[in-house]
């Protein structure tokens, strides 16, 4: 694999496990240097961190709740003292409850919101200044099929997705002038230890298997080339877009 990333750092949130780990893995496995954010489990950030120095990379961790607006301007400040730039912000840090419409509160809607389209949005502000200092950078962000589809017990996780979309166009216009590109990617049904915690996951895996066109369900190795693709100079002219990576799933009716 070529080193096409050497000499970049980029930044995972959420990179200590799942699609994250395999983003930050594939970013190393392509040259660059690799912060995994965590906020929860330190020490799955600390085997991923492992897992890419083993590559020949340089890797932290930095514990960040990505919702909070002064914990992610603590992380931010702590990347300029120690590294003075950034030049990939990978948004993935996700959160939820899996509940229905009737079964959530005001609460669940506030963290869950907060996480997964209020977080992308903080961690792209504070990165811009660490972009414009290497003359621009890629901001990519993980969404998925419920952004726009309607899953059992998904309501407040969908919303925030679609939220996430949103901030993704707004961002990839806005950041535009300073030469950075935004975009994201939405999985799909990726068999992770996320899908396997809804109580409809293990049925669902097995039906969504059968239906895809490609035979088999995504995986976090194949949303993380997609990501890859995105921070490189081939994919300079694709803004504000979710590129969707599901095997033709939601291609049928």
């Amino acid at each position: 694999m070529t080193a096409e990333f050497a000499g970049k750092l980029a930044l995972v949130t959420g990179g200590g496990r799942g699609i994250g780990r395999a983003i930050a893995l594939e970013l190393a496995a392509r040259g660059a240097d690799v912060l995994i954010n965590y906020v929860r489990h330190p020490d799955n950030a600390d085997a991923v961190a492992s897992e890419v120095r083993a590559l020949g990379r340089t890797s932290e961790t930095l514990k960040a709740n990505i919702a909070d607006e002064a914990s992610v301007d603590r992380m931010f400040a702590e990347i300029t003292d120690r590294f003075g730039h950034l030049d990939i912000l990978i948004n993935n840090s996700a959160s939820g409850v899996n509940r229905s419409v009737t079964d959530v509160t005001p609460k669940h809607w506030d963290w869950t919101l907060n996480v997964n389209a209020r977080g992308a949005w903080l961690c792209a502000r504070a990165a811009l200044p660490l972009m414009q200092a290497r003359g621009g950078g890629a901001v990519v962000s993980i969404s998925s099929l419920g952004a726009s589809r309607v899953m059992p017990d998904y309501f407040l996780v969908g919303v925030s997705k679609a939220a996430l979309e949103a901030v993704t166009r707004y961002l990839a216009v806005e950041l535009a002038p300073h030469n950075v590109r935004v975009n994201a990617v939405s999985g799909g049904l990726v068999e992770t230890d996320a899908l396997r915690s809804f109580a409809w996951g293990a049925d669902v895996i097995a039906q969504s298997q059968a239906r895809t066109p490609a035979g088999r369900l995504t995986t976090p190795q194949d949303v993380a080339r997609t990501v890859a693709f995105l921070c490189t100079e081939d994919a300079a002219m694709i803004r504000g877009q979710t590129l969707v990576v599901d095997g033709g799933f939601s291609l049928l009716a």
